[in-house]
């Protein structure tokens, strides 16, 4: 599976990837996005971005890049960028189907994206994605599955993605919610011909947001490649807004907040590919700080007395705005 390239990646970010959601659209729900993308939001403006950051993360090691079929113009962005690196070929390319963008690049639109798990909504959402990277697509994921999804029972829908995935195409999924460790769950037991349904899943987990913690290790041991989304919380562990003992462990490490919260989620032996979603290039360079961050049991333990009930996370993420 495509996951290969990154095992044999020796640089110290190899297990860092960068996630484009924060720029892929002009409206998002992260902390300071204002001050981060300031008021230009043209698609030429954020294309440019993108390209600096993918320009910054390819030059520190990062291989593997994430967009999603909601994320705006996302896997455009990607592709340009793709097309103007003819020589590169040791990347891993994942992108997400199962929400569709719907805010006509506005940010304050009544309905930013769409959800829609059905075998209709990936035909044609898979022919959007093929019609963009073309075959550079190595990992196509369920965006957002939680234990109601259609797509954990749809049998017409699993036979359609282990088709594509006899043909090369690794498939995975993401969680969101509560009950995401549920949902893992649920996922490991799907099969087609004999065969694990999935070979990834990408879930939020954070030093405030850890219930999917077992789930992942169950994950990890069962072979699928485990991605972390959301290791910063939405800017929720950034400075300023970063609780006091995170911003106290980051002062004694003599690093960023930012740097020390992923530093966290790399310690966890199941991680296999850690997401930054830096909206700047300072952002990125300070994220890629992480893997230089070496938290001793002390500090482990402290940050660990963060975490809060998944429901009470949820509920707060739910509240951020789109901005």
């Amino acid at each position: 599976m495509p996951f290969s390239r990154l095992a044999t990646a020796t640089t110290p970010t190899c297990h860092i990837g960068l996630g484009l959601a924060a720029v892929g659209r002009p409206g998002y729900i992260n902390l300071d996005r204002d001050k981060d993308l300031g008021e230009n939001r043209s698609a030429d403006s954020l294309r440019t971005r993108t390209h600096e950051l993918l320009d910054a993360a390819y030059a520190q090691g990062v291989r593997y890049f994430d967009v999603a079929r909601s994320y705006g113009r996302s896997e455009e962005f990607l592709a340009d960028w793709l097309n103007t690196r003819p020589d590169i070929d040791d990347v891993v390319i994942g992108s997400k189907w199962g929400y569709t963008y719907t805010a006509g690049w506005s940010t304050d639109a009544e309905t930013h994206e769409v959800k829609g798990h059905s075998l209709a909504a990936y035909e044609r959402q898979r022919a959007e994605t093929d019609a963009v990277l073309g075959d550079r697509l190595d990992l196509y994921q369920i965006h957002s599955v939680t234990p109601d999804s259609p797509a954990l029972t749809d049998k017409d829908l699993h036979a359609r993605l282990a088709e594509a995935a006899a043909r090369g195409l690794t498939i995975g999924f993401s969680t969101s919610g509560p009950a995401q460790a549920d949902t893992i769950r649920a996922a490991l037991q799907l099969t087609a011909d004999g065969e694990p349904l999935f070979r990834t899943v990408q879930s939020t987990y954070n030093v405030l947001e850890t219930s999917a913690a077992a789930a992942l290790a169950e994950a990890h041991d069962a072979g699928l490649t485990v991605i972390v989304k959301e290791g910063m919380a939405n800017g929720r562990l950034a400075a300023p807004h970063a609780p006091e003992m995170l911003r106290t462990v980051a002062e004694e490490t003599g690093l960023g907040c930012d740097a020390v919260a992923l530093a966290w989620i790399l310690r966890q032996p199941w991680a296999g590919v850690v997401l930054s979603g830096a909206a700047t290039v300072a952002q990125l360079v300070s994220n890629l700080h992480a893997p230089a961050v070496d938290l001793d049991v002390d500090q482990l333990t402290r940050l660990a007395t963060l975490a809060e009930d998944p429901h009470a996370y949820w509920e707060r993420r739910g509240q951020l705005p789109w901005h």
